[in-house]
């Protein structure tokens, strides 16, 4: 029998610095998205707080903490990062497990804010686009959920197949950041 090893769609690209901007790859454990069944989205957010500390967020918004935070994910759904989700949850929201499915990397520096916004239309100044607060958006050509993190930290996934796209268009555009002195 073979036996197959995980790695990640970016396995050995990053981390790379360019400026004062680092680019890492993200681990942040299991995924699954959460999707409340009719009418159970008070009950799912009181299931998820008993049982990992954090209630369900509200639109473009995150909670929790590193580790384990449930992101918003779209029109009645939420991602679970970090922890594995607890069976009692499945009686209020239909679960899929999307671990494998996703390219998480991280983006600081001081001029992390400039170079995603080469990328996405979405205004990432700090007066609106606060910690905890997310995005489902483009980024260049593709979807991307972007999430602040902290104040110059953004948690930044796209599907698994466009890993490497992603590590070129934020590599071309930390590039061009610090080449206008944004270094």
């Amino acid at each position: 029998m073979v036996d197959l090893a995980i790695i990640s769609a970016i396995d050995g690209l990053l981390p790379l610095t360019i400026g004062t901007t680092n680019l890492t790859e993200a681990t942040v454990g299991a995924m699954t998205s959460l999707a409340p069944y009719r009418g159970q989205t008070e009950s799912l957010s009181s299931a998820l707080k008993s049982a990992h500390g954090m209630a369900a967020p509200a639109n473009n918004r995150t909670t929790g903490k590193e580790g384990a935070r449930a992101i918003w994910f779209g029109r009645d759904m939420f991602l679970l990062v970090g922890p594995d989700p607890d069976p009692a949850l499945a009686e209020y929201a239909a679960l899929s497990d999307q671990s494998d499915a996703w390219c998480v990397v991280r983006l600081t520096g001081e001029h992390a804010a400039d170079v995603l916004a080469r990328l996405t239309p979405v205004d990432l100044r700090t007066a609106v686009f606060k910690r905890g607060h997310t995005a489902r958006t483009e980024l260049k050509h593709m979807m991307a959920s972007i999430t602040r993190i902290g104040d110059q930290n953004y948690q930044i996934m796209v599907f698994r197949g466009f890993g490497k796209t992603l590590l070129h268009d934020l590599q071309l555009a930390m590039e061009g950041v610090a080449a206008r002195g944004g270094a």
